[in-house]
Protein backbone atom coordinates (compact mmCIF):
# COMPACT_ATOMS: atom_id res chain seq x y z
CA UNK A 1 0.00 0.00 0.00
CA UNK A 2 2.94 2.35 0.80
CA UNK A 3 4.54 1.72 -2.37
CA UNK A 4 1.15 1.85 -4.28
CA UNK A 5 1.04 5.66 -2.55
CA UNK A 6 4.50 6.68 -3.45
CA UNK A 7 4.22 5.81 -6.71
CA UNK A 8 1.11 7.78 -7.09
CA UNK A 9 3.39 10.91 -5.59
CA UNK A 10 5.87 10.39 -7.93
CA UNK A 11 3.53 10.30 -10.83
CA UNK A 12 1.39 13.45 -9.49
CA UNK A 13 5.09 15.52 -8.96
CA UNK A 14 6.23 14.81 -12.57
CA UNK A 15 2.97 15.40 -14.15
CA UNK A 16 2.97 18.15 -12.12
CA UNK A 17 6.64 19.70 -13.75
CA UNK A 18 5.13 18.80 -17.25
CA UNK A 19 2.13 21.00 -16.76
CA UNK A 20 4.70 23.89 -15.21
CA UNK A 21 7.09 23.69 -18.34
CA UNK A 22 3.85 24.65 -20.32
CA UNK A 23 2.63 27.54 -18.84
CA UNK A 24 3.79 30.52 -21.28
CA UNK A 25 6.51 32.34 -20.11
CA UNK A 26 6.47 35.98 -19.52
CA UNK A 27 8.30 37.98 -22.12
CA UNK A 28 10.56 40.98 -21.11
CA UNK A 29 9.31 44.46 -21.24
CA UNK A 30 9.88 46.40 -24.42
CA UNK A 31 11.46 49.85 -23.57
CA UNK A 32 8.82 52.59 -24.40
CA UNK A 33 9.48 53.88 -27.94
CA UNK A 34 10.52 57.25 -28.43
CA UNK A 35 8.32 59.34 -30.49
CA UNK A 36 9.38 60.22 -33.71
CA UNK A 37 11.73 63.23 -34.62
CA UNK A 38 9.44 66.11 -36.42
CA UNK A 39 10.68 66.39 -39.97
CA UNK A 40 12.58 69.67 -39.86
CA UNK A 41 10.10 72.30 -42.26
CA UNK A 42 11.22 72.49 -45.91
CA UNK A 43 13.32 75.59 -46.97
CA UNK A 44 11.48 77.66 -49.52
CA UNK A 45 11.92 78.09 -52.90
CA UNK A 46 12.17 81.60 -53.33
CA UNK A 47 11.95 80.93 -57.41
CA UNK A 48 7.78 80.49 -56.43
CA UNK A 49 7.63 84.19 -55.17
CA UNK A 50 7.12 86.62 -57.96
CA UNK A 51 6.56 90.37 -57.17
CA UNK A 52 5.46 93.34 -59.93
CA UNK A 53 7.31 96.28 -59.51
CA UNK A 54 5.84 99.66 -59.74
CA UNK A 55 6.74 99.88 -63.72
CA UNK A 56 5.25 96.42 -63.99
CA UNK A 57 8.79 94.23 -64.15
CA UNK A 58 8.48 90.59 -62.78
CA UNK A 59 11.23 89.94 -60.01
CA UNK A 60 11.63 86.61 -59.09
CA UNK A 61 12.84 85.81 -55.81
CA UNK A 62 13.15 87.14 -52.03
CA UNK A 63 12.22 90.39 -51.89
CA UNK A 64 14.68 90.74 -48.56
CA UNK A 65 17.86 89.09 -50.67
CA UNK A 66 21.07 90.78 -49.78
CA UNK A 67 21.87 91.15 -53.25
CA UNK A 68 19.25 92.31 -56.42
CA UNK A 69 20.12 91.93 -60.03
CA UNK A 70 18.13 93.97 -62.76
CA UNK A 71 18.07 92.67 -66.51
CA UNK A 72 17.36 94.64 -69.41
CA UNK A 73 16.70 92.03 -72.43
CA UNK A 74 14.91 92.15 -75.52
CA UNK A 75 13.74 88.76 -77.32
CA UNK A 76 15.37 89.47 -80.49
CA UNK A 77 18.54 89.93 -79.10
CA UNK A 78 20.76 86.83 -80.10
CA UNK A 79 23.31 87.81 -76.93
CA UNK A 80 20.22 87.88 -74.37
CA UNK A 81 19.24 84.80 -75.41
CA UNK A 82 22.70 83.56 -74.81
CA UNK A 83 22.84 84.50 -71.41
CA UNK A 84 19.21 83.21 -70.99
CA UNK A 85 19.64 79.93 -71.91
CA UNK A 86 23.26 79.41 -70.22
CA UNK A 87 22.26 81.67 -67.04
CA UNK A 88 18.57 80.18 -66.39
CA UNK A 89 19.20 76.88 -64.43
CA UNK A 90 22.21 77.65 -62.37
CA UNK A 91 20.54 81.50 -61.37
CA UNK A 92 17.80 79.71 -60.35
CA UNK A 93 19.35 77.03 -57.95
CA UNK A 94 22.51 78.69 -56.73
CA UNK A 95 21.29 82.28 -56.61
CA UNK A 96 17.35 82.35 -56.29
CA UNK A 97 15.79 79.46 -54.59
CA UNK A 98 18.22 79.89 -51.62
CA UNK A 99 17.29 83.33 -51.20
CA UNK A 100 20.35 85.23 -52.27
CA UNK A 101 19.55 86.99 -55.18
CA UNK A 102 16.57 88.87 -56.09
CA UNK A 103 16.29 88.93 -60.42
CA UNK A 104 14.21 91.29 -61.78
CA UNK A 105 13.29 91.31 -65.79
CA UNK A 106 13.04 94.21 -67.46
CA UNK A 107 12.08 95.03 -71.14
CA UNK A 108 13.72 96.82 -73.37
CA UNK A 109 11.60 96.87 -76.76
CA UNK A 110 13.89 97.17 -79.61
CA UNK A 111 11.07 96.43 -82.79
CA UNK A 112 7.61 94.93 -82.92
CA UNK A 113 8.77 91.01 -82.82
CA UNK A 114 10.70 91.84 -79.84
CA UNK A 115 7.11 93.92 -78.68
CA UNK A 116 5.04 90.48 -79.72
CA UNK A 117 7.04 87.92 -77.69
CA UNK A 118 6.79 90.21 -74.84
CA UNK A 119 3.09 90.18 -74.82
CA UNK A 120 3.17 86.59 -75.13
CA UNK A 121 5.28 86.32 -72.64
CA UNK A 122 3.16 88.07 -69.74
CA UNK A 123 0.42 85.82 -71.00
CA UNK A 124 -0.90 83.99 -67.48
CA UNK A 125 0.47 86.67 -65.25
CA UNK A 126 3.36 86.94 -63.03
CA UNK A 127 3.46 83.08 -62.03
CA UNK A 128 3.47 82.01 -65.94
CA UNK A 129 6.27 84.80 -67.28
CA UNK A 130 9.20 82.98 -65.94
CA UNK A 131 7.96 79.31 -67.74
CA UNK A 132 7.49 81.19 -70.92
CA UNK A 133 10.17 83.35 -70.76
CA UNK A 134 12.50 80.60 -70.97
CA UNK A 135 10.54 78.99 -73.76
CA UNK A 136 10.82 81.91 -75.89
CA UNK A 137 14.59 82.20 -75.80
CA UNK A 138 14.51 78.35 -76.12
CA UNK A 139 12.89 78.75 -79.43
CA UNK A 140 14.79 81.90 -80.38
CA UNK A 141 17.33 80.79 -83.31
CA UNK A 142 14.09 79.36 -84.55
CA UNK A 143 12.37 82.47 -84.42
CA UNK A 144 15.27 84.95 -85.61
CA UNK A 145 15.83 82.11 -88.71
CA UNK A 146 12.33 82.34 -89.69
CA UNK A 147 12.63 86.76 -89.46
CA UNK A 148 15.53 86.51 -91.58
CA UNK A 149 13.72 83.99 -94.15
CA UNK A 150 10.56 85.99 -94.05
CA UNK A 151 9.16 87.79 -97.30
CA UNK A 152 9.22 91.17 -97.68
CA UNK A 153 5.09 91.01 -98.09
CA UNK A 154 5.46 89.72 -94.48
CA UNK A 155 7.60 92.29 -93.42
CA UNK A 156 5.81 94.76 -94.27
CA UNK A 157 2.13 93.97 -92.71
CA UNK A 158 3.84 93.74 -89.62
CA UNK A 159 3.92 97.50 -89.50
CA UNK A 160 0.14 97.83 -90.18
CA UNK A 161 -2.19 98.05 -88.25
CA UNK A 162 -2.70 98.25 -84.41
CA UNK A 163 -0.08 96.66 -82.11
CA UNK A 164 -2.54 93.96 -81.82
CA UNK A 165 -3.08 93.12 -85.61
CA UNK A 166 0.69 93.66 -86.31
CA UNK A 167 1.25 91.30 -83.38
CA UNK A 168 -0.77 88.83 -84.57
CA UNK A 169 0.56 88.19 -87.67
CA UNK A 170 4.27 88.27 -86.49
CA UNK A 171 3.13 85.68 -84.58
CA UNK A 172 1.80 83.97 -86.96
CA UNK A 173 4.74 84.33 -89.27
CA UNK A 174 7.46 83.64 -86.63
CA UNK A 175 6.36 80.51 -84.75
CA UNK A 176 5.63 82.18 -81.99
CA UNK A 177 2.18 81.24 -82.52
CA UNK A 178 2.82 77.81 -82.63
CA UNK A 179 5.28 77.97 -79.40
CA UNK A 180 2.63 79.33 -77.29
CA UNK A 181 -0.16 76.75 -78.50
CA UNK A 182 2.34 74.09 -77.30
CA UNK A 183 2.24 75.35 -73.95
CA UNK A 184 -1.24 75.17 -73.81
CA UNK A 185 -2.70 78.74 -75.03
CA UNK A 186 -5.34 78.51 -76.93
CA UNK A 187 -5.59 81.13 -79.69
CA UNK A 188 -8.41 83.52 -78.10
CA UNK A 189 -6.02 83.54 -74.86
CA UNK A 190 -2.79 84.83 -77.06
CA UNK A 191 -5.20 87.45 -79.27
CA UNK A 192 -6.12 88.80 -75.75
CA UNK A 193 -2.35 89.22 -74.49
CA UNK A 194 -1.45 90.63 -77.63
CA UNK A 195 -3.77 93.19 -77.87
CA UNK A 196 -3.45 94.05 -73.84
CA UNK A 197 -3.42 97.77 -73.73
CA UNK A 198 -1.92 97.67 -69.76
CA UNK A 199 0.87 95.56 -71.39
CA UNK A 200 1.55 97.31 -74.42
CA UNK A 201 1.86 100.95 -72.16
CA UNK A 202 3.94 99.22 -69.37
CA UNK A 203 6.21 97.62 -72.51
CA UNK A 204 6.96 100.98 -73.61
CA UNK A 205 7.27 102.92 -70.09
CA UNK A 206 9.73 99.93 -69.51
CA UNK A 207 11.75 100.42 -72.59
CA UNK A 208 11.63 104.26 -71.94
CA UNK A 209 13.09 103.88 -68.42
CA UNK A 210 16.05 102.42 -69.53
CA UNK A 211 16.96 104.42 -72.42
CA UNK A 212 16.35 107.84 -70.59
CA UNK A 213 16.96 107.20 -66.73
CA UNK A 214 19.27 104.02 -66.68
CA UNK A 215 21.01 105.12 -69.84
CA UNK A 216 20.68 101.95 -71.89
CA UNK A 217 21.59 101.54 -74.96
CA UNK A 218 22.25 98.01 -75.89
CA UNK A 219 20.86 94.68 -74.17
CA UNK A 220 21.58 93.03 -72.24
CA UNK A 221 22.32 95.21 -69.62
CA UNK A 222 22.97 94.54 -65.70
CA UNK A 223 22.65 96.34 -62.97
CA UNK A 224 23.54 94.92 -59.80
CA UNK A 225 22.16 96.58 -56.47
CA UNK A 226 21.34 99.47 -58.68
CA UNK A 227 25.03 99.59 -60.17
CA UNK A 228 25.63 99.28 -63.63
CA UNK A 229 28.21 96.15 -64.52
CA UNK A 230 29.55 95.76 -67.54
CA UNK A 231 29.19 92.32 -68.29
CA UNK A 232 26.73 90.32 -70.73
CA UNK A 233 27.71 86.59 -70.26
CA UNK A 234 26.57 84.42 -67.23
CA UNK A 235 30.20 83.74 -66.03
CA UNK A 236 30.90 86.97 -65.83
CA UNK A 237 27.36 87.97 -63.52
CA UNK A 238 28.08 85.00 -61.95
CA UNK A 239 31.73 86.56 -60.64
CA UNK A 240 29.39 89.65 -60.00
CA UNK A 241 27.36 87.67 -57.89
CA UNK A 242 29.67 85.79 -55.74
CA UNK A 243 31.65 89.04 -55.55
CA UNK A 244 28.30 90.91 -53.91
CA UNK A 245 27.51 88.20 -51.81
CA UNK A 246 30.83 87.86 -50.04
CA UNK A 247 30.65 88.78 -46.47
CA UNK A 248 31.53 92.26 -45.86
Amino acid sequence: MFAARLKTSAVLVVTGLAALTLLPTASPAKPAAKPAAKAAPAAPRWSSTITTSGIGAYSIGNPAAKVKLVEYFSYTCHVCGDFARAATAPLKTLYIDKGLVLFEYRNLVRDPIDMTAALLARCGGPKAFAGNHAAIFAGQPALLDKVTKATDAQKTSWFEGTTGERARKIAADTGLTALMSARGYTAAQQNACLDDGVAQAELTGMTNIGRNADRVAGTPAFFLNGRRVEVTAWPAVKSQLDLALKPS
